[in-house]
């Protein structure tokens, strides 16, 4: 199941999950096309996929092992907790979720021994971008980080951004790490790491050209929740 089903992100990831080999999206949930069939939904051929106006709703038809969650940061941290207690893993793509809800989510993982994910970035190259920045530091410990998105993001820095600087600082950098953000019409998702040394400096940058690109990382960590207990906040715990 997927919430945020038509969203920018929602619907990528709808289309590229479409093409999965052993997944099988049973019902989107997005309020106002509620009624209707997601592939219709989407401006395509009908794909036998019913679209619920609740993550409660589409619950309630059964047969759902995993909810997968591009809405909001004001509900993804309450659908999370629905689904742990329907038995149902979460995989949550939404950032900005409340540290107490944060908790909450992972108090239901560890109490219902199920799987669960809240990965503020699914893409493989942010990934290797984070683990590349890390080596980084070995040798050059100042650190300073640019995100740039779309001027309709609501949240600043990014959730991935806050991740990385997390990380960094973790990590062994002079903290806390600086985070600059940039919001302008034309960006979809962009990340750069500037590490700085004696007379020269190194940058580390991945580019989101499309949503599309965070459909194979959704799909890993909905087959890996399956049978890994506990709860995921780095795609790189999956791989």
């Amino acid at each position: 199941m997927l919430a945020g089903a038509t969203g920018r992100a929602g619907s990528e990831v709808a289309r590229s999950l479409r093409k999965e080999a052993g997944i099988r999206l049973v019902a989107g949930v997005a309020r106002q096309k509620a009624g209707l069939d997601l592939g219709a939904a989407l401006g395509g051929e009908p794909w036998d996929v019913p679209v619920r106006a609740t993550v409660s709703e589409a619950l309630a038809d059964g047969g759902v092992d995993v909810l997968v969650d591009f809405t909001l940061a004001d509900s993804a941290g309450g659908h999370a907790l629905l689904a742990l207690e329907r038995g149902v893993r979460p995989v949550v793509g939404a950032t900005g979720i409340p540290a107490a809800e944060v908790a909450a989510i992972v108090s239901a993982a560890e109490r219902t021994g199920l799987g669960a994910a809240l990965i503020p970035n699914f893409s493989f190259g942010v990934m290797l971008l984070q683990r590349f920045a890390v080596e980084a530091l070995r040798f050059y410990p100042a650190v300073e980080i640019i995100e740039r998105h779309h001027d309709t993001k609501k949240d600043a820095p990014s959730g991935t951004a806050a991740r990385l600087a997390r990380v960094l600082e973790e990590a062994g950098a002079k903290g806390p790490v600086p985070v600059h953000s940039v919001r302008l019409p034309g960006h979809v998702a962009h990340h750069e790491v500037v590490l700085g040394g004696l007379g020269e400096i190194l940058t580390i940058r991945h580019d989101t050209t499309s949503r599309a690109s965070w459909g194979p990382g959704v799909a890993l960590a909905a087959r890996t929740v399956m049978n890994r207990p506990g709860v995921a906040f780095d795609l790189a715990d999956l791989v």
